[in-house]
């Protein structure tokens, strides 16, 4: 059985991520998304918020699982048997990044990491493009599925007092 992992802080998931967790879900017997735990960065939702929102959105994949984990990926990968990490790329300054952590991960525990391109529809979507952009009253709902799209504006009109 061929297992993976989606990681990201996915704060909040866009459909860019559901993107590359549903293709993803199409390789693998199993696809574990992890959301990871950064005590030094406050997110806009909290993580049990983040990872009901993704057992939400990607309910349609039978295969896939949510998950959050504190620490090095590689780590969660070896306690969990995980074989590959699947990384989502939407353009060329992600990769110089991307192979840098891919070689170390692979060094360090043999974890292979899968690059999949972004679909070209998705590939200016980022969660701090979204955040920023719903922050200043903009329109965000066709970059999200609708329950985040729900979660992102009642958790703005929360911190504006409306």
């Amino acid at each position: 059985m061929t297992h993976a992992v989606c990681p990201g802080s996915f704060d909040p998931p866009t459909l860019g991520h559901l993107d590359v967790i549903g293709r993803a879900a199409g390789l693998f017997d199993r696809v574990t998304v992890a959301v990871l735990v950064n005590p030094d960065k406050a997110g806009l939702f909290a993580i049990p918020e983040r990872l009901e929102l993704l057992r939400t959105t990607t309910q349609q994949w039978p295969n896939v699982e949510v998950d959050s984990f504190r620490g090095l990926l590689v780590d969660y990968c070896r306690e969990r048997e995980i074989g590959a990490i699947v990384k989502g790329l939407r353009a060329v300054s992600d990769f110089d990044y991307e192979l840098q952590m891919a070689q170390m991960n692979h060094g360090m525990t043999g974890v292979d990491t899968l690059f999949l391109p972004t679909s070209p529809e998705f590939s200016f979507i980022s969660s701090s493009l979204v955040k920023q952009i719903a922050t200043y009253g903009g329109d965000v709902a066709k970059l999200l599925a609708q329950p985040v799209s729900e979660a992102l504006t009642a958790k703005l009109a929360d911190r504006s007092g409306a």
